[in-house]
């Protein structure tokens, strides 16, 4: 499984190549990627179903308890073969659809990382790992929104995806990190999951299913967070398609169900989970009614179906778990059959404008059928496999064992609005007739614009007419992961006889079909309505970042004043404060004496009273001059004083390169500032003398910390172990390099990771704007 990952991770960063080398046929590489992940995972069907999930442990970073654990059980193959499936689907779709665009690569790139990350995220079995997958989700999801990068409203849209999902993120990060403390430092789901009973009385259990819950919430779009979906639909249709169907929104629903038998089962959990899943259905139906843009419409419908998936996880049953099984993927089928018919239209008649779209069904026969199969499974329509879900989500509603009423209500309410939409998917679009003239078809759809979406549609009829034979297998080894106490096995089935589910089935179709005749009343509401919306979440979501900015700015302004002198003696000065606190603290003013200093610097060789009498008038002299090049060659000079410091205590390669630096330096500085005008001060050197008195006092503050230090004996072992690991284990004979590259790669990593960062962006800039190149 970790091959499966780091081979998403190079044909993703090897795409822009190879569209340079494959142009248009770059499709196949990328459409062989998912479809050979999708054939891997299939071969561990039989071990999953037969309950012996495949575990693969390596070790990462085991003393901060990190690994590379990825488990394949019903659960997690589940979403995998979901996310690879549609993955095929979608890569193929894509290559149509950009068809002729010099950024596929790219999109490509950003497209294969993303699946990948969310294949990270249901296969990790560590926490951790599972955070950090969840986090590349929001960065590559970021980049697909934004992937029209001059177009403003795209930049503004992935933004605040971005910002909403990275803080749902942090709080994550932090739930999970209270988890493992909590779990007695453990962050595998195998060993957490044992230590059931005492996470649920523990003193953290209420601030992590908070912070975990707003970690997922904010990823799968719950109320008040879903604001940034819609405004997502600035992304290509395939982006769309993949993350509404099987990826980025069906990580918070996934990260829920994951955790669920490991935190759920309380009020706490189960009341706040069904409260924000069923408001979340019920504010997506009712906006998803005044939508007039067909992604739009499909997005508030998304947001209403995972806050039915929510609820159910809420209600926390194992016949709900089932239930929110089966939906989930009866909504992936529709409604990614759905948004890519949606890229398709507008493709070829250049409107998503529902208004503007009718009688396209004679001109695009097989779009048609993709779009009737697809509306049928959404509306619930016998014998599609939406059906079959619809009944189980109306029956684990009906059947919770709390608030059965309002939650089956606001179902109840989604499923009509489900119905509405799907009529105006199908029939308005493809069969509605109309006074104006016929929507104009611009450009007729190839191949890889209708076939994705009509197999999708086919597979809606062919699960629920053969469900049984076809994914209930896979769907009850999914429940049996998540489900405490499964009893009995699902069987699905297009009849269970006449019962209350079946009323609300037909009372749905009839609202449905109602409400559809109701579409300009229902249009017509944003503009009644828009005193509410202007104090909703999407525009508190303005206003706060308004005032961030505005305070940022403001904040900036009184710490960025531009003044070296003043950055320098903050630092200064909040050092001195620390280190004389801590000297407080501990009553350590009076342990250094009178003798005590005497001997301190009585022990100064005569070589090292020279190199003083160097640096110090050298230092003054560099305050007084109005020459760059003699303040360049003065302080040259304190350099090349301390290098030989350096050789007088024993170390001749940190004087090597404090040499090398120092000649470096001054090369630079004069072929760059001997063309600069005469230096004109800032600063006075004989009038400012706060800033001489500072600089004493730090000196003495250093000066007193040294000779301090030298009252404790020296008892560390580190030098020792140093100097004996370093030829044995790291097999390098020069210690500093060892401790550099070895004992402290993290602190050089990051070092190199600050430097690569920079380059990138001062690259991108050059690259973006090249008229500004040659002047920079």
């Amino acid at each position: 499984m970790l091959l499966s990952i780091l081979v998403g991770l190079v044909l993703a960063f090897a795409a822009p190549l190879l569209y340079r080398a494959l142009g248009k046929f770059t499709v196949v590489p990328m459409v062989l990627l998912p479809a050979g992940l999708f054939t891997y995972f299939c071969t561990h069907i039989s071990a999953v179903l037969e309950g012996s999930p495949v575990v693969q442990v390596h070790r990462w970073v085991p003393s901060l308890g990190i690994n590379l654990q990825f488990t394949l059980d019903g659960l997690s193959l589940f979403f995998a073969l979901l996310i690879s499936s549609f993955g095929v689907l979608i890569m193929a779709y894509a290559g149509a659809y950009l068809k002729g665009n010099e950024q596929l690569g790219r999109f490509y790139l950003y497209l294969t990382m993303f699946m990948t990350a969310m294949l990270g995220v249901v296969l990790s079995s560590n926490v951790l790992a599972l955070l950090i997958f969840w986090e590349l989700t929001s960065i590559s999801s970021y980049l697909l929104i934004s992937f029209k990068h001059k177009d403003k409203v795209a930049r503004a849209s992935a933004l605040q995806a971005l910002l909403i999902t990275n803080g749902g993120g942090l709080c994550l990060m932090a739930g999970l990190i209270l988890l493992g403390i909590a779990g007695n430092n453990t962050y595998s789901f195998a060993e957490l999951l044992q230590l059931r009973p005492e996470l649920l009385q523990h003193e953290l259990y209420i601030p992590i299913i908070v912070l975990l819950m707003l970690g997922a919430f904010t990823k799968s779009a719950q109320f008040p967070f879903h604001i940034w979906l819609p405004n997502a639909m600035a992304a290509p249709t395939p982006v769309s398609a993949y993350l509404h169907s099987a990826t980025m929104v069906k990580a918070g629903i996934y990260l829920l169900a994951r955790f669920s038998p490991m935190l759920g089962g309380t009020e706490a959990w189960n009341y706040t989970i069904m409260a924000v899943g069923a408001t979340t259905a019920v504010v997506g139906a009712f906006l998803a009614l005044q939508q007039l843009d067909l992604k739009a419409i499909l997005a508030y419908t998304t947001i209403s179906a995972l806050g039915s998936l929510v609820t159910l996880i809420g209600i926390g049953s194992t016949f709900a778990l089932e239930a929110m099984l089966v939906f989930l993927l009866a909504h992936a089928l529709y409604k990614g059959a759905l948004f890519m018919l949606a890229g398709t239209v507008d493709v070829a008649t250049g409107t998503r404008d529902t208004t503007k779209l009718h009688l396209l069904g004679k001109r695009m026969p097989l779009v048609s059928v993709a779009a009737i199969l697809a509306a049928l499974s959404m509306a619930g329509m016998i014998p599609f496999f939406g059906f079959i879900g619809k009944e189980l989500l109306y029956e684990g509603a009906f059947e919770a064992p709390a608030f059965a009423v309002p939650l089956t209500v606001a179902i109840v309410f989604s499923g009509i609005a489900f119905v509405a939409v799907a009529i105006r998917l199908s029939y308005g679009i493809f069969f509605r007739q109309s006074a104006s003239e016929a929507t104009e078809i611009k450009l007729h759809p190839v191949l890889g614009l209708w076939l994705p979406p009509l197999l999708l549609g086919i597979l809606g009829l062919v699960f629920g007419l053969l469900p049984n034979f076809s994914v209930t297998p896979i769907l009850n080894a999914a429940a049996g992961s998540i489900a405490t106490n499964q009893q009995e096995e699902l069987h699905l089935a297009l009849w269970h006889g006449f019962n209350p589910i079946l009323l609300l089935t037909i009372l749905t179709l009839v609202l449905g079909t109602a409400f559809y005749f109701l579409t300009e009343k229902f249009t017509s509401w944003p503009v009644h309505l828009e005193r509410i919306y202007s104090i909703g979440p999407g525009e508190l979501y303005h206003k706060v970042q308004r005032l961030a900015a505005r305070g940022a700015r403001g904040l900036t302004t009184q710490v960025q004043t531009g003044s070296l002198h003043a950055y320098v003696a903050v630092i200064i000065i909040t050092f001195i404060l620390l280190v004389a606190g801590a000297i407080w603290q501990e009553s350590l003013y009076a342990v250094i004496t009178v003798d005590t200093m005497l001997s301190a610097f009585g022990n100064i060789r005569l070589n090292e009273y020279i190199l003083i009498l160097l640096i110090v008038p050298a230092t003054l002299f560099v305050c007084k001059t109005d020459s760059r090049l003699i303040a360049i060659t003065t302080l040259s000079m304190v350099g090349y004083a301390i290098a030989l410091a350096y050789i007088f205590f024993g170390a001749p390669d940190l004087a090597a390169t404090q040499f090398l630096i120092e000649t470096l330096t001054a090369v630079l500085f004069v072929l760059v500032l001997h063309k600069l005008p005469t230096l004109k001060p800032v600063i006075k050197y004989k009038t400012n003398y706060a800033y001489i008195t500072l600089s004493g006092i730090f000196g003495f503050t250093m000066a007193y910390v040294l000779v301090l230090v030298r009252q404790y004996p020296l008892t560390s072992e580190l030098k020792a172990y140093y100097g004996a690991t370093s030829w044995l284990e790291a097999k390098g004979r020069n210690i500093v390099n060892v401790i550099l590259v070895d004992f402290r790669a993290f602190d050089t990593l990051g070092e190199i990771t600050v430097l690569a960062v920079a380059a990138i962006g001062i690259f991108s800039l050059l690259k973006l704007y090249p008229e500004k190149g040659d002047q920079l």
